[in-house]
């Protein structure tokens, strides 16, 4: 028989240890000076190119892809939102179709008129600023966050049954077939 180590104890403070040698904790301040670090970047302007290159222009793929982000939503309320960010996003994928760099796709022209529906923010940092003092508390942050990925989860489901699901029946039987199961049950 092979023992299993026991991860309590000793063991697991020299893991902990071990772990704290390496890496440092991650706090606020580091994901902050992170974002704006990354923010306007040329690695996130090669990041934000890539990840359309991949979704092959689907906009709304490439931006549930941007990880980072939603993480940074979670935890600090500074990161990546749609309303602060697309246009930002938008610009950039602009740049790149006007230099020849990418070619633009039916997905993303769809997705760039409809943001260029919607009026850019005009200070995105202080609209930021502004959302973090409203939300402290944390477990609002995440119940906010959870509520907008229910949200694109429901859409996108839709979208897949309208596509999908067009020609089948509905679920729910009709009123003679509940009547007729109703019968079979009685006798």
């Amino acid at each position: 028989m092979i023992m299993k180590p026991d991860l309590a104890g000793e063991v697991a403070q020299n893991l902990h240890e071990y772990f704290r040698a390496i890496y440092k904790v991650v706090t606020e301040a580091d994901i902050e000076e992170f974002e704006a670090n990354y923010r306007g970047s040329d690695s996130e302007k090669n990041d934000l190119i890539d990840l359309y290159e991949k979704f092959k222009g689907n906009m709304n793929r490439c931006l549930s892809d941007i990880k980072v982000f939603e993480i940074f939503c979670t935890f600090s309320f500074t990161g990546f939102t749609p309303k602060l960010d697309s246009h930002c996003f938008k610009d950039i994928i602009d740049d790149a179709i006007a230099a020849g760099t990418l070619k633009t796709t039916k997905a993303y022209e769809k997705w760039a008129k409809k943001i260029s529906k919607t009026e850019p923010p005009t200070d995105p940092l202080r609209k930021r600023e502004k959302a973090k003092k409203k939300s402290g508390n944390l477990l609002a942050i995440i119940y906010q966050c959870r509520s907008e990925r229910k949200e694109h989860f429901d859409s996108m489901f839709s979208s897949l049954v309208n596509k999908y699901g067009a020609g089948m029946q509905s679920s729910e039987p009709s009123e003679e077939e509940f009547e007729a199961a109703g019968k079979k049950l009685e006798s």
